[in-house]
């Protein structure tokens, strides 16, 4: 028995990397799974690839329950279709892992306006989409009278919560969904639906060209702490009962460490009678950036 025992999970981008280590790690904790993936490649383009049901094959040879999707999230009706197919198969839908995402990195002044909007179309409005359905159709079922314990899982980045250059589309969509996920947190939590949001760090196909370095001398079968799979045991955790309560949290996973973050709060502040001339804002601001927290960087 694990804690996901008689739950029915969704997991976009579910075919490689982090989201492959979600279904895996939840169909082991005992949910039924949707692996949705819609096969492309890291950027988005290339022809589609079975990859969701190569994770569904893995499931169903580890004697778990587990259905494919190839379809794209950040289209509204075909995010509709997999909430469906979660209803109709498994009669349920417990948790949503929204996790699936693309790269198209450049700095900005050579950023094209295709590379912008594809990748907030399938990180931002791929989050929303899903989200969407579902909470509609669970607050249905709540004012039908039902009695929720549903989950909402997004993943974020440290490149949109502390800022990475030559990722200002990466990191503007990872963001919003911190944002989202603290917004939708708030409106869903009467509902008995959290909404909590993973900030992973993983050696991946998304990040091998980011720092995260190579899997180069890790001894066959020893741990290594790059490996997207260890993100999966929080997200695990979320998507089970036992977290219950908690909501609008991010929180921050690689290798062995667990943290949350802190978001925006009020920081130093000055304040007089009256409206600000500019040509006195000098060393208002500079006491000001005197007492603030510095911006942090990338690790935190």
């Amino acid at each position: 028995m694990g804690i996901c025992e008689g739950r029915i999970a969704l997991v976009t981008g579910a075919g490689r990397g982090i989201g492959r280590g979600h279904a895996l790690e939840l169909a082991r904790q005992g949910a039924k799974v949707v692996v949705n993936d819609f096969g492309m490649e890291r950027d988005g383009t290339g022809s589609q690839q079975p990859v969701a049901q190569s994770v569904v094959d893995e499931i169903k040879a580890m004697g778990g329950e587990a259905v494919a999707h190839a379809g794209d999230v950040s289209d509204w009706n075909t995010a509709k279709e997999m909430i469906d197919l979660a209803y109709d198969t498994f009669g349920d839908l417990h948790v949503l892992v929204n996790n699936a995402g693309i790269l198209r990195d450049r700095m900005l002044f050579n950023m094209e306006e295709a590379e912008w909007d594809a990748v907030i179309n399938v990180h931002l409005k791929g989050t929303f989409c899903p989200t969407r359905h579902a909470t509609h159709r669970w607050r249905d079922e709540a004012k039908a009278g039902a009695t929720l314990d549903k989950r909402i899982i997004n993943t974020t980045s440290t490149s949109g919560i502390y800022g990475n250059p030559g990722q200002a589309n990466y990191g503007a969509a990872k963001a919003g969904i911190a944002s989202f996920t603290i917004i939708v947190g708030r409106e869903m939590a009467k509902y008995g639906i959290t909404v909590n949001a993973i900030s992973p760090g993983a050696l991946t196909r998304m990040t091998e060209d980011l720092g995260m370095g190579r899997r180069e001398g890790v001894a066959e079968g020893s741990w290594d702490p790059r490996s997207p799979d260890n993100i999966a045991p929080i997200c695990a955790w979320l998507a089970s009962e036992q977290s219950k309560g908690i909501t609008a949290r991010v929180f921050h996973s690689s290798g062995g460490r667990l943290g949350i973050a802190e978001g925006w709060h009020p920081g130093p502040m000055k304040e007089k009678e009256g409206r600000w001339d500019p040509a006195e804002l000098g060393p208002v601001v500079a006491e000001l950036i005197e007492k603030a927290v510095p911006p942090f960087s990338m690790r935190g």
